[in-house]
């Protein structure tokens, strides 16, 4: 069966399903994850955008440095096979490829929003007349709570400064015509624009070329957090001209619960001795950083906004997941990601038929990841949970979405087809 086979020929059937996983160029990269078990099967895992699985590498990549750490001790900074004290270099060059960045550009350091608070220091420089934010209604929490203290620590409340588009009444996802209405409306006000580059909730994706170009025209700053997109999407950072970005690494990048994070910020910004930045020894020019000379002297790259030395352990379990994607190349993934959700979309909507509709799939159709957002009128959390007890892992998000992530590296069209079985069985 050729892998280039129309959607309209799709069919919900165990042999179309095995078919089509027997001519899947990445069959084999399932085998190199660790999956966690339900009646002696593989669970039908679908929540790789909230934690990805275990790659069977990873305790390796750890051992080695665990054996170094034995060994040498503190010299396993100098004398460990990977030198601890550049450790954070060796994710570089294949971070920068997968976001779409410079190896400048990007930098692994700290989590999530450590480096959103960070960047944002450096970048969100209100003025009288240029001091509001810009952000999708309903973004992920973390980020609200970001955005809603640099106001604060600024002076200025949420109420007057903070600008958040949010879908139309009766839609689920933002139309992007609302996003540049808003930019346009506030041109003359706006500081900062800050959206996730997938909505964590709809799995809706945002055009973030359009959105830094219309941001730029009104004079802001535009930035996005990457954790639902990194791993997820092809990302081309440096050629959209996005002033920064941050991201996490345990969910598409596969690299352990609360490992480290990733940030990117764009080339034309590095060498800005004038921008405001909370500094940190390993941000210090790393020629001179052992002089422990009392001014700092921030590095020309994005490593400038690093705090500490690098998180040996955690970014040994991120190199391993990165090796991976290097192989791999994200070319490849988006092609049978793609395919993969609109299978999904097309089970879903063939139970649908079967089941009066009680199923509403909340994400586009066009912009988006490997994430399909589903509501399940009249059912409610219950449902989820019976999932879980089912074999499938998926991930609830309140007040009533289920979201179901068929990650290309992992999943399989089988597994779409055994969701699928599992999830007509529970619907009465």
């Amino acid at each position: 069966m050729s892998q280039t086979i129309d959607i309209a020929e799709f069919q919900n059937t165990l042999e179309y399903a095995k078919a089509f996983d027997a001519n899947d160029p990445l069959k084999n990269y399932r085998d190199k994850f660790f999956f966690p078990q339900h009646n002696n099967q593989d669970v039908v895992y679908f929540t790789g955008n909230s934690l990805g699985l275990q790659p069977k590498t990873t305790q390796s990549y750890l051992q080695q440095e665990l054996n170094d750490w034995a060994k040498f001790g503190v010299e396993g900074h100098f004398l460990a096979k990977n030198p601890w004290l550049s450790y954070h270099e060796l994710l570089t060059d294949k971070m920068a490829k997968l976001v779409g960045a410079l190896p400048q550009e990007t930098v692994m350091m700290n989590q999530l929003t450590v480096n959103v608070h960070l960047l944002m220091v450096s970048f969100y420089q209100p003025t009288k007349t240029r001091f509001k934010i810009l952000c999708e209604a309903k973004a992920f929490p973390s980020d609200q709570y970001a955005l809603q203290s640099q106001l604060k620590f600024h002076g200025y409340s949420t109420e007057e400064a903070l600008i958040e588009i949010e879908p139309r009444e009766g839609e689920y996802h933002i139309r992007h015509e609302d996003i540049y209405t808003a930019i346009e409306k506030n041109k003359d006000s706006l500081a900062l624009i800050m959206i996730g580059g997938v909505n964590y909730f709809s799995g809706q994706v945002f055009d973030m070329k359009a959105i830094t170009e219309a941001g730029h025209k009104a004079g802001a700053i535009v930035s996005f957090d990457l954790a639902h997109a990194a791993g997820n999407l092809k990302l081309q950072l440096h050629d959209w001209n996005v002033d920064f970005a941050a991201w996490c690494s345990y969910k598409y990048l596969n690299s352990g619960p609360g490992s480290v994070a990733g940030a990117f910020v764009h080339e034309r910004h590095l060498k800005n001795a004038d921008l405001d930045q909370f500094a940190g020894w390993w941000g210090h020019d790393k020629e001179t950083r052992f002089l422990m000379d009392k001014k700092f002297v921030p590095m020309q790259t994005a490593e400038r906004w690093q705090m500490s030395n690098a998180p040996v352990l955690s970014m040994a379990a991120c190199r391993a997941s990165l090796d991976i994607f290097d192989e791999v190349g994200m070319d490849v993934l988006r092609e049978k990601s793609k395919k993969l959700t609109a299978y999904l979309e097309f089970v879903v909507e063939q139970i649908n038929k079967k089941k009066n509709n009680c199923l509403q799939i909340i994400t586009p159709k066009e912009n988006r990841g490997c994430q399909i957002s589903i509501v399940a009128n009249g059912y409610g959390k219950a449902l989820y949970n019976q999932l879980i007890e089912g074999g499938v892992i998926p991930d609830w998000r309140e007040p009533n979405v289920i979201r179901c992530a068929p990650v290309p590296l992992y999943n399989s069209f089988e597994d779409v087809y055994r969701f699928g079985v599992i999830l007509t069985n529970l619907l009465k």
